[in-house]
């Protein structure tokens, strides 16, 4: 019998519950990590680390917030943790910027993998598993689109029946997309519902990129996967049910990013299309 099964669960608080308040800021401008929650989760009766692993190009204005974030959510909940910072060569300076966030939370919890240049988000988790410690990887942008108050609804609903992988999804109640216009929208839907139809993935979010894996699964996966730019995380679920691995589903509200320009281009879009109809006739 299958162990490949979906599981879904309300999306937590606003996206506003985690903002900056008070005093808070390093004397170089970057914001401390704080404890201070008076309701944090009690996660850490089983010693776990999560990997996260954040793929950055021309970043430099998102990512000391979405570190910050990030940060502040695994302080407040009692969790292990470090944060991979993977970039392509920005030449906006982001790898800068990454340095100096590492002066301000340490070696061990802000870890840089610089690469030489733009080689692609598929390559740029590989880089990234091969430097994680932690026996949970994380992916997700590095650009807000992805709030990480989501991550101990992610983490609460892995430890229910220990899913192989847990996935954030704007297309089930409790999800939402906002700040797209109505083009981008549809742009989005149509990618899904066109996969849907060839794969069968048996998720409600195929083209998401905000997820929990065991790493031992997502080493598998990415072995296994041979899809390049954005059909990476599709082919990476298309896997996941090819190998039986159990995945859940939390809704999770998508942002358009804060800052900073959409990668997604009509080159993308025909990529993606191209891609698609390869990983249909080979799967």
């Amino acid at each position: 019998m299958s162990r490949f099964h979906v599981s879904i669960t309300p999306e937590p608080d606003s996206y506003s519950s985690a903002k900056p308040k008070g005093s808070q800021f390093h004397s170089s401008g970057l914001p401390y990590a704080t404890s201070s929650s008076s309701n944090h989760l009690n996660m850490s009766s089983s010693h776990n680390k999560y990997s996260v692993l954040l793929p950055t190009y021309n970043e430099r204005d998102n990512l000391p917030i979405i570190v910050w974030l990030l940060t502040k959510t695994f302080a407040e909940n009692n969790l292990d943790y470090e944060i991979i910072i993977i970039d392509d060569n920005s030449p906006d300076g982001t790898l800068e910027i990454a340095k100096q966030l590492q002066n301000v939370y340490g070696e061990n919890r802000i870890v840089l993998r610089p690469r030489a240049g733009k080689l692609g988000l598929g390559t740029a988790y590989v880089h990234g598993i091969q430097n994680a410690t932690g026996n949970f990887v994380i992916i997700m942008d590095a650009d807000m689109s992805h709030h990480p108050k989501a991550i101990p609804q992610f983490i609460r609903k892995q430890k229910e029946r220990d899913y192989d992988i847990v996935t954030g999804t704007r297309y089930t109640s409790g999800g939402g997309v906002y700040g797209w216009d109505l083009r981008r929208k549809l742009t989005s839907r149509g990618a899904n519902f066109i996969a849907d139809l060839l794969l069968n993935p048996g998720v409600s979010d195929l083209t998401g990129s905000f997820r929990l894996y065991k790493k031992d699964v997502l080493h598998q996966i990415i072995n296994a996967t041979v899809s390049k730019g954005y059909v990476f995380q599709m082919e990476m679920m298309v896997r996941a049910k090819q190998f039986n691995f159990s995945v859940a589903e939390v809704p999770i509200t998508f942002v358009d990013r804060v800052y900073g320009e959409s990668k997604l281009g009509a080159n993308e879009i025909v990529g993606y299309l191209k891609g698609l109809w390869t990983l249909f006739t080979s799967i």
